[in-house]
């Protein structure tokens, strides 16, 4: 089975990134991506590596990287200037990099051609607003099966339908999708554990964590890490804290963005780390925080959730809270008892490592994939 996984990266990493490796934007579009993926952004290679130690043939794109996507098209004799942009220049905008984007040929129609040129037989795109519906279209055409993931507000009906397949970690997303008449099912999110080798030991020198970002899509938590920033030692790691009044209790404690391999070392700095889904999520578990903050042994104080218990034993591998109030009573509770917090975060990881890692997710995925394209082959 050939696999292009067409994914996106936030232009936040994309800015730091290019800033911190001076030269790259020059190097060869196979060196860059080398040492994006290098960087543990978002999935990083956890499909690509796994799907290919199963005997898939799975190839990693990162579709809206400005000088990666230039440069491929440079050396596939593509002219990067005879096409306007077709997407909103916001969804990719790199203030440090990317001002020649408006000149530039559009960066969907070079992942276009980057997929056209492997013909695959899936196409994965992990961020379903990327392509446009007459992409997805054309892509058709040279592959069997167009799948789409996601864990995010849905997109407008023309784009869900754009697909053959989307999977999500949602459960309550599923019969949604369905009926646009779009075949779903449900697929969780999981930990890597090339992560805890590129850490290496990590000393805990942080009580007490929010490693995330804030916006609008996270509304409902800001009052709470008002609270949390009051009634708590916790730190504060992530973007979206300049969008805070100045009066902000988070401002006083916030450390600001990190990302990738960054990220995973703030949680592993921390004791106990706190875990709040977007407002989208409803009520079910399902986010990343969940398995990387366990997968790097940090205890886990997420907000209680339906479906919390399937995915971990409740007071023994994770902690959860319903209120503001609850969770800083806890987090007071486990700090006190250090003991007590270490054995959950032990369990938890222990979890994790067993039934959660992308080896595990992609021994899932593949015949599931499989199943879609036999139906696809027999309609």
């Amino acid at each position: 089975m050939k696999i292009a996984l067409l994914d996106t990266y936030h232009p936040g990493f994309l800015n730091r990134f290019y800033s911190a490796h001076g030269g790259l934007a020059a190097e060869s579009s196979s060196r860059q991506t080398q040492e994006l993926i290098g960087g543990f952004f978002g999935t990083a290679d956890f499909y690509s590596r796994h799907l290919n130690d199963l005997a898939c043939s799975a190839v990693d794109l990162i579709g809206n990287c400005v000088p990666l996507q230039s440069a491929w098209a440079r050396e596939h004799g593509l002219s990067v200037n005879s096409f306007a942009l077709r997407i909103p220049y916001r969804l990719f905008q790199l203030p440090v990099i990317g001002q020649a984007l408006v000149a530039m040929r559009g960066i969907v129609d070079i992942a276009i051609e980057q997929i056209e040129s492997l013909a695959p037989d899936v196409v994965y795109c992990q961020d379903i607003r990327f392509l446009l519906p007459e992409a997805l279209a054309r892509l058709r055409k040279r592959s069997r099966l167009i799948v789409g993931q996601i864990a995010c507000p849905l997109p407008s009906p023309a784009y869900i339908r754009g697909y053959d397949l989307i999977l999500t970690s949602f459960p309550h997303f599923v019969d949604r999708i369905r009926a646009h008449g779009v075949a779903s099912d449900y697929f969780r999110i999981g930990f890597d554990t090339s992560v805890l080798e590129a850490l290496g030991t990590v000393e805990k020198d942080i009580n007490a964590s929010f490693v995330g970002g804030i916006s609008r899509h996270h509304g409902k938590a800001v009052p709470m890490l008002e609270h949390m920033a009051r009634n708590t030692p916790m730190e504060f790691f992530g973007y979206g804290a300049e969008s805070l009044p100045r009066d902000s209790a988070i401002r006083a404690r916030h450390h600001g963005e990190v990302w990738g391999l960054d990220m995973y070392r703030a949680l592993a700095r921390s004791r106990i780390t706190l875990n709040r889904h977007i407002n989208v999520a409803e009520n079910y578990a399902n986010n990343m925080r969940l398995y990387e903050a366990t997968g790097v042994g940090a205890l886990l104080l997420t907000d209680r959730k339906d479906n919390l218990g399937e995915l971990f034993e409740v007071g023994k591998e994770v902690v959860a809270y319903s209120t503001a109030e609850e969770a800083a009573e806890l987090i007071h509770y486990y700090l006190a008892h250090p003991d007590e917090a270490q054995a959950i975060a032990l369990a938890g990881q222990a979890r994790t490592l067993k039934e959660h890692t992308y080896r595990h997710r992609m021994k899932e995925l593949v015949p599931l994939l499989d199943r879609y394209l036999q139906l696809a082959a027999a309609s």
